[in-house]
């Protein structure tokens, strides 16, 4: 379980097989996945890897939230 971010994605980009796919390729930490029968999800062992580079919502915009469950 994650215990310092948790990602959420809008359903939207579920249906995006290109963005869905450039989510997995661009996070250094390997947080998203992209099954061959289409999609993302998140890695939960790999949450806790982020290191908050943004890339991912460079790429999605509003659609990924990147969430801080702890009080900076």
């Amino acid at each position: 379980m994650a215990m310092f971010i948790r990602v959420d994605i809008d359903d939207s980009v579920q249906q995006d097989a290109a963005l869905c796919a450039r989510l997995a390729e661009i996070c250094p930490v390997d947080i998203f996945e992209a099954p061959a029968d289409g999609g993302v999800t998140t890695v939960e062992s790999n949450l806790d890897e982020c290191t908050l580079c943004d890339l991912c919502i460079e790429a999605a915009g509003d659609a990924v939230r990147v969430v801080k469950l702890y009080a900076e």
